[in-house]
């Protein structure tokens, strides 16, 4: 039943068009992509021509999304802020420092809702490469209004928008206020409207 979703999945995703605004992240050079929990299905598609690791929380629902990715060509990283995050931000750096892309929502995997967790700006500073905020609108798309992060399913043939801005720490790693604000600004960032 699964494998049935997925490819009935893949085929409303094959439909979605993208309108990127801003600068793209480079296929080349290794970094953070992030976006809200709620925009993942669109955001981990419109990302997967770049290869890039996921993270992907150690649930059940983390399981089916894991094989929904591989579908789409991306590999998972599993864990999250409450199991296994240090293992699995041990996996990201190291990702990272091969070249890899990391795709994450700082919110995930259940919030609150768009609260700017400090796992991906620490994985950021660590391995030296910048975060692009990916601010994700679907055009047409069916809204979960209960669940926690009102997750949004685009339409098929839905046009979504995606607006990049980068960020790069510039401070110190050891001073715990700069890593912070970093961290506070990443999230006011990701929250600015397209």
């Amino acid at each position: 039943m699964i494998s049935v979703g997925i490819l009935l999945l893949r085929l409303i995703a094959s439909s979605w068009r993208y309108c990127y605004i801003g600068t793209k992240p480079e296929e080349h050079a290794s970094s953070i992509i992030v976006f809200w929990h709620e925009h993942m299905l669109a955001g981990w598609h419109a990302h997967r021509y770049f290869s890039p690791r996921a993270l992907v929380s150690k649930s059940k629902d983390g399981m089916i999304l894991s094989k929904l990715l591989r579908n789409w060509g991306i590999d998972s990283i599993r864990g999250s802020s409450s199991t296994s995050g240090k293992e699995a931000l041990e996996q990201v750096i190291e990702s990272l420092k091969v070249g890899k892309h990391i795709v994450m929502t700082p919110d995930g995997p259940r919030g609150p809702r768009r609260v700017f967790k400090p796992g991906a700006a620490i994985a950021s500073i660590r391995a030296e490469v910048p975060i692009y905020v990916a601010r994700i609108q679907e055009h047409s798309c069916f809204t979960f209004s209960k669940s926690w992060d009102a997750f949004k399913f685009p339409l098929p043939f839905s046009k979504i928008y995606i607006s990049y801005e980068v960020l790069r720490f510039t401070g110190n790693p050891l001073n715990k206020e700069e890593v912070s604000e970093f961290i506070s600004f990443c999230e006011n960032r990701l929250q600015d409207v397209l």
